[in-house]
């Protein structure tokens, strides 16, 4: 997820999942894999409006542990019939893939140039952008997950991508009703959740990696995406009412102890590790009636972050640390219709921040800030063949000259806010066209009111939030 600077290292820390999330960088994978297709021997409309949105079925079948089939099994019981096996005999796999071209309004400045008057090569093609293979399926009796394994041009490596595994079961209360329990052990807070309004699966469901963006995001919006390791307990009763909490421990991966020469434990030469147990916890209730289905809720996550290496200066983990603590609310409604899918997702985070760690180092201006982030979608598809969606996002909250720093040098900026403001706001309108259920081609373009503080010359170097405005073209297929 590129952001295209040059902060000295004591700032570092703004940029490495702090409050420096991307909110537009952020690829989502999908969770729409036809090995769930062949392991339930159901279409993906069955599960999905289009691919990765969930139906209610959907949305049951993931809180059921992905374990619906109507495979053949290889199984195996104990002399007291006791269950000590079930395996599929079809393996649950698929292959996902991204291929893409990036365009924006205006080309970013070429720093390998000769005092940096140049300009890079606008236009970026991703062959592919994100290539995926997903184990997702039933694993044994009432547990199943999702496995996802990516290679990214960006990073040019192979690495784990969004992960949940499940155990799950269903209880038949006295009064007919039904309650499904069950556990998560997950890799990305908010990627376990059933619903779409929420960070790990929301809109938009792909975006281009190529572009320009903004400095800052919520702590709960990817930040701590595959670096960490959480456990959630939840209840789901009568396929309406949701409750889920749980906790998140640092994960971090690629990081090596120095002393040891292992993976661990974490020390003072990582960068942005979770202080013990980092809370999260979710509420929901969705209304179905007729073709119509409406979601209310609220989640939250609180993290204290040991900044280590991210600093800029060699900082013990038993250090002073900064707190980010995010209540958020979302809505999303659906209209399942024969031939017409209509469907609004919206969600709004607040984060409060205590910098402890930032302010004692120069990293903050103020000990405490804020930071408010909404996004509101409307998605409306034609017989699932032809849609389309138009979503409105915004970032505000307190100005911070040192948490949201100008360009010290001067020159292009680009990712620099010359007035300390986290101000970004803007529109997304996006085209669709699915020639199959699992294929979808798109035309996204991202337009700026606002960027890091500023409409014209936010960076002080000159450039304007129009110039990172963005045209993304993409085919996605799952197989």
């Amino acid at each position: 997820m590129p952001a295209i600077t040059r902060i000295d290292s004591s700032r570092r820390l703004l940029g490495i999942a702090i409050v420096a999330t991307a909110l537009l960088a952020a690829t989502p994978a999908a969770v729409a894999v036809p090995s769930f297709a062949r392991q339930t021997g159901m279409a993906c409309e069955a599960c999905h409006t289009v691919f990765p949105e969930l139906t209610h079925f959907g949305r049951v079948f993931k809180a059921n542990g992905y374990t619906l089939s109507n495979l053949k099994k290889v199984q195996d019981v104990s002399g007291k019939k006791e269950q000590l096996l079930e395996l599929s005999t079809t393996p649950p796999l698929s292959i996902m893939a991204q291929i893409s071209y990036t365009q924006m309004q205006k080309s970013v400045p070429d720093l390998a140039s000769v005092g940096a008057n140049g300009v890079s090569q606008n236009g970026t093609a991703g062959f592919p952008q994100q290539f995926s293979l997903f184990y997702g399926g039933e694993i044994a009796p009432h547990f199943g997950g999702l496995i996802q394994l990516t290679y990214a041009n960006d990073s040019g490596t192979v690495g784990i991508d969004n992960t949940d595994l499940r155990f799950a079961d269903e209880k038949l209360l006295p009064d007919n009703s039904t309650l499904t329990y069950g556990v998560s052990l997950n890799n990305n807070p908010t990627v376990q959740d059933l619903w779409n309004s929420t960070p790990a699966w929301g809109i938009p469901y792909a975006s281009s990696n190529a572009n320009v963006s903004p400095l800052a995001g919520t702590a709960i919006n990817g930040a701590f995406a595959q670096n960490v390791a959480g456990l959630t307990g939840y209840l789901l009763w009568k396929e309406s009412l949701y409750v889920e909490a749980g906790g998140y421990r640092s994960a971090e991966q690629g990081v090596t102890n120095e002393l040891t020469g292992g993976a661990g434990p974490l020390d003072g030469t990582a960068s942005n590790v979770i202080q013990g147990l980092a809370p999260y916890w979710r509420a929901a209730y969705e209304h179905d009636w007729d073709r119509n289905n409406l979601e209310l809720g609220v989640y939250g996550f609180n993290v204290k972050v040991l900044p280590g290496a991210a600093s800029g200066t060699p900082m013990a983990l038993n250090g002073p640390y900064n707190r980010f603590n995010d209540v958020a609310e979302d809505l999303q409604y659906q209209f399942l219709g024969e031939e017409n899918l209509f469907s609004v997702e919206a969600t709004h985070i607040h984060e409060s921040m205590t910098l402890n760690s930032s302010f004692a180092t120069g990293g903050a201006a103020n000990l405490s800030d804020n930071l408010n982030q909404t996004q509101i979608a409307a998605t409306y598809y034609y017989r699932r063949k032809i849609g389309g969606t138009i979503q409105y996002f915004a970032i505000n909250g307190s100005s911070d000259n040192l948490l949201y720093p100008a360009n010290p040098a001067g020159g292009p900026g680009v990712v620099f806010s010359a007035n300390g403001s986290p101000q970004t706001n803007g529109w997304i309108a996006e085209l669709n066209y699915l020639p199959w259920l699992n294929v979808k081609l798109s035309a996204q373009y991202t337009f700026y009111n606002k960027f890091n503080g500023g409409s014209t010359n936010y960076d002080g170097a000159g450039r304007n939030a129009s110039g990172n405005d963005t045209l993304y073209l993409l085919l996605w297929f799952a197989f």
